[in-house]
């Protein structure tokens, strides 16, 4: 199982990237797939998760400049980000989880710098 995350770079405030995940080895339709973030010196936290029924939740300092989304037959999730600010630097990971027969299974990616500055 392999989810490659890709789409990270340095970006002015304001400005917008798109992250994508791609996962091989599992069928993602059955994950609720998330984005979480981890600035230096902070631990890791979700940003935003789409359930296998396509609904979505996102942490309350990035609702309505992020959107999060997934397609299923491509084996993908996207994080569309927007307005993007300082306080967005940090890694961004991919995860995917389900409950399985009473068993969590949890996989994440590699992550990738997203870095905010003028």
């Amino acid at each position: 199982v392999q989810l490659q995350a890709s789409g990270g770079g340095l970006v002015q405030p304001g400005g917008s990237l798109r992250l994508s995940c791609v996962v091989s080895g599992i069928t993602i339709s059955y994950y609720d797939m998330a984005w979480y973030r981890q600035a230096p010196g902070k631990q890791r936290e979700p940003v935003a998760t789409v359930t296998t029924g396509g609904i979505a939740v996102y942490e309350n300092s990035v609702k309505g400049r992020f959107t999060i989304s997934r397609d299923n037959a491509k084996g993908t999730v996207y994080l569309q980000m927007n307005g993007l600010k300082p306080e967005d630097t940090a890694v961004y990971y991919c995860n995917g989880r389900r409950v399985l027969l009473g068993k969590s299974y949890e996989l994440w990616g590699q992550g990738t710098q997203v870095t905010v500055s003028s």
